[in-house]
């Protein structure tokens, strides 16, 4: 019987400022979220390199996770972005990086976590609510940015804000 070879799960770590170009490419590639210029992916990556996330898969990043501390609630993680190429979807693998953030050393006083998501993005509802179930954290959905906001004729649903905590237990 021939041995059949298995594809690698995906080796999760902090980014640098030269993986920025792969993150905006795999944004642009995913097409559900906002696509931001190079140069943001680029400091994000950098400078935030501590609150972020990659996923690579044979030196192809095919996860990512942008996030960065509120600076008027330190104990707040504000998950900016989630990006999932579409041969991981339904893997777990948005999980894996919000765990994966959460259980960095430098992360350990992070007591809550935050998002804001559009009204009919089922997923990252699901993805916060089952770290609120994991974490024994109460979830709390709320109005945040109203279409008001965004320019007319832009398209954009207004956002949501998805507030997890106090986070209890680490997974």
């Amino acid at each position: 019987m021939a041995n059949h070879p298995t594809i690698d799960k995906p080796v999760l770590r902090k980014p640098s400022a030269s993986d920025g170009t792969q993150v905006w490419e795999l944004v642009k590639r995913v097409g559900t979220l906002d696509l931001n210029s190079v140069y943001s992916y680029i400091m994000l990556c950098d400078i935030f390199r501590d609150t972020c996330v990659i996923a690579l898969q044979q030196d192809v990043i095919v996860g990512y996770m942008s996030a960065y501390r509120r600076p008027d609630l330190p104990d707040t993680l504000f998950v900016w972005q989630a990006a999932v190429d579409s041969s991981q979807r339904g893997k777990g693998l948005a999980k894996e990086m919000l765990r994966e953030l959460l259980n960095r050393e430098e992360n350990n006083g992070i007591r809550f976590v935050e998002a804001t998501i559009g009204p009919d993005n089922i997923a990252s509802r699901r993805l916060f609510t089952g770290l609120g179930e994991e974490r024994s954290a109460h979830c709390q959905l709320s109005e945040y940015y109203p279409v008001s906001y965004f320019p007319e004729g832009s398209g954009h649903e207004p956002e949501l804000l998805l507030r997890v905590g106090p986070l209890t237990n680490k997974s």
